[in-house]
């Protein structure tokens, strides 16, 4: 395989395991959280066609960056740098909106925590830095 190849094949497959996790942790674990929260705000959980390939690009531009931070940095940074990027700066942004239920955070860190490292991982295994 070429190394352009394995490029794309790192952070494709990158944003296949973070759409993947945000689907699982989201859909299926946390849903309920989700929809009590913007009941109780008086509004309906998106949940639109259109909602879910807006995530799923998001998904595929989060592994596109993972990839390109981790040919910049060690793995360590490449999961502080892309877990800051990714979740930090998008739950200060849905808690701005308060849209984002606080309680869920109990199980969202820890899980995107993960979610970003094993995306780093793959980017790392399949494409390593030169």
């Amino acid at each position: 395989m070429t190394l352009p190849t394995r490029n794309i094949a790192a952070a494709a497959l990158a944003g296949v395991w973070i759409n993947l996790s945000e689907f699982l942790r989201n859909e299926l674990l946390l849903k309920a959280y989700w929809l009590d929260h913007y009941r109780s705000l008086g509004l309906s959980f998106p949940s639109e066609p259109v909602n879910g390939a807006v995530w799923g690009v998001w998904g595929m531009l989060f592994g596109a960056l993972i990839f390109w931070i981790s040919r910049r940095f060690d793995l360590r940074q490449t999961i502080a740098i892309g877990w800051l990027g990714g979740f930090v700066l998008m739950w200060l942004t849905l808690g701005n909106l308060h849209v984002l239920p606080a309680g869920l955070l109990l199980f969202a860190l820890p899980l995107s925590l993960l979610e970003v490292s094993v995306a780093a991982l793959i980017c790392r295994k399949l494409a390593p830095p030169r």
